[in-house]
């Protein structure tokens, strides 16, 4: 008889929880350093990272995966995982995680605190409200689209050309509706006329600049660099402008403080921010990392999506930003993810097929190339499934050996820490022993063009890019204005290499389209999107929320 398992909610809802001044604890935090949110979650305080800031820094591992399939990854999964399989070796560990958006939570992905016996607790909480930072950012972007709008209304006195705003208005769900409005109808009152739209709140600048801002003088300069619109003469027009600092950066006092809550093995999870990795730039915040290699010994983090789109932007944006050096880096893949990206319909992954894993692993293939580029170690590890086959097994391990990485099985999903000791000792042997020599994709003063040539090429394995007149006429705005300095964020679907979904494994001979480029100044990038990819995502056609439940008793059921 096959082996019955529990699904994430039930396990996640059976665990024995610490309170969270004992997690706070194994980092040496004062119950006086952290702000309860009821007994399992805590913000951590100013005067903390204030306290830490000249103590020694720890390790710093990243955790990033192949292209994601619908056989699925365990990207979460095995960062969590490996945190706890961390502590079980007697390391002072923290992981530091990004927070789940309700987006994808009631839509198709599910929730993002990882899965099996390797997840973050409470549950339920982190992929819904939490402590209530994704509501602030979007009450802060909301704030500034209805003083620009006021500003109009009352006179226009700094002459916005009302067919040059560029901010839009957010909401924390996928509704694609929203993408393209029109607002000020009815009486004279009411507003004036003009099209507009709504981003989801992961991709609103407000969420960049603070998962990027050092602290509350950084977040309220970033926040005035805002570019809200173009006035009459072709000027940016900023948030600064529009006297609306003050007012957003008291909506995001608190959310600015990173969040304290801890694994079902009660290793401690700082867990702040939330970017998504296709359509923004995917890392949690700076000061949850930079707190979280303060607190502990060895830091275990991730980026979203596949290393094309999550780790790039890890390395480029946020390192570049943050003058992050990472000490290692994890690459997950699975088994069925490789058949899959080799040509095996989903319905047949669990038959062996070496010739399928043949093709398919010229995608882990590409993104171990890709990561050697910034000259940090790369540590392969694939996530276990019960229909995997040794055979399997043994020749992806012979596949990363002639790469000339470190290959190491995780089974977190089943069993946790202990499942994630293989690949913890390979951590911390990599980290011992392997020379980092981090570098850089591009430098500052390379062309904005050529920053995306350089992505599109080398990371995707482009040919080329090619503009469309507006995305053309945009880059040459951006770099008249003087930010043609800054780091590129590529808004891509995360399912392939190139800007096409359908074409898996190692794409070639295809070119990057680049349909629209735009200024993120507050945040310091400029987001160039590609193909048909989306800053507002819509609901499927059978939402993960038509299984979502409350009981009687207020047990939520069908979250995963």
């Amino acid at each position: 008889m096959a082996k019955e398992y529990k699904s994430d909610i039930e396990i996640a809802q059976e665990a024995e929880m610490l309170p969270i001044k004992e997690i706070a604890a194994k980092l040496d935090i004062s119950e006086d350093d952290i702000e309860m949110y009821g007994k399992y979650k805590a913000k951590l305080s100013d005067a903390l990272i204030k306290n830490l800031k000249q103590k020694e820094d720890g390790k710093l591992v990243l955790v990033t995966a192949i292209n994601p399939t619908p056989a699925g990854e365990g990207k979460t999964t095995v960062t969590v995982g490996l945190g706890q399989a961390l502590g079980k070796l007697g390391i002072k560990s923290a992981i530091a995680l990004r927070e789940p958006s309700l987006g994808p939570c009631f839509g198709i992905k599910g929730g993002a605190a990882g899965g099996g016996y390797s997840q973050v607790v409470p549950m339920e909480d982190l992929n819904l409200h939490f402590t209530g930072d994704f509501h602030a950012i979007t009450a802060a972007n909301n704030l500034l689209a209805a003083m620009l709008d006021n500003h109009i209304q009352q006179g226009n006195e700094l002459r916005i050309d009302t067919r040059q705003i560029v901010w839009k208005r957010c909401l924390d769900m996928n509704d694609r509706v929203l993408r393209n409005i029109v607002v000020g109808l009815g009486a004279k009152t009411d507003g004036f006329v003009r099209e507009d739209h709504f981003v989801i709140s992961v991709a609103s600048e407000i969420m960049a600049i603070l998962c990027l801002a050092e602290d509350m003088q950084d977040l309220k300069r970033r926040l005035s660099d805002i570019i809200v619109a173009y006035n009459t003469e072709g000027e940016p027009v900023t948030a600064g402008e529009l006297r609306a600092v003050g007012a957003m950066a008291a909506l995001l006092k608190d959310a600015i403080k990173p969040n304290l809550i801890q694994t079902l093995e009660h290793t401690p999870a700082i867990v702040h921010g939330g970017p998504f990795a296709n359509i923004a730039h995917g890392c949690n915040s700076v000061r949850a990392t930079k707190l979280a290699l303060k607190l502990a010994d060895v830091v275990v983090t991730e980026a979203g999506f596949g290393a094309d789109l999550g780790a790039e932007k890890f390395f480029d944006i946020k390192c570049r930003k943050a003058g992050l050096k990472p000490d290692a880096v994890v690459l997950v893949a699975t088994v069925r993810a490789l058949k899959y990206n080799g040509g095996v319909p989903k319905d047949q992954l669990n038959t062996e097929n070496l010739e399928a894993l043949e093709r398919g692993i010229v995608n882990l293939e590409k993104h171990i190339e890709n990561l050697k580029l910034y000259g940090v170690p790369v540590i392969v590890t694939l996530n276990s499934f019960i229909t995997d086959t040794e055979a399997e097994y043994e020749y992806i391990r012979q596949f990363c050996e002639k790469k000339e990485c470190q290959f190491a099985l995780a089974r977190v999903w089943e069993q946790g820490g202990e499942g994630g000791m293989a690949l913890a000792t390979k951590v911390l042997e990599t980290i011992e022993q392997q020379k980092r020599d981090f570098q850089l994709l591009y430098p500052d003063e390379m062309s904005l063009e050529d920053k995306i040539s350089t992505i599109a090429q080398k990371i995707y394995g482009a040919d080329g890019v090619t503009y469309s007149a507006a995305a053309k006429k945009s880059l040459e705005r951006i770099t008249r204005l003087g930010f043609g300095k800054l780091p590129v964020c590529m808004a891509k679907n995360q399912y392939s290499l190139s800007d096409d979904a359908t074409k898996l494994g190692r794409p070639t001979g295809f070119q990057v389209d680049i349909r629209e480029v735009y200024v993120n100044a507050g945040a310091g990038f400029v987001v160039a999107i590609t193909g048909t990819i989306m800053t507002m995502p819509g609901l499927p056609k059978n939402p993960a929320a038509f299984n979502i439940d409350v009981n009687d008793d207020g047990v939520i059921t069908g979250l995963f």
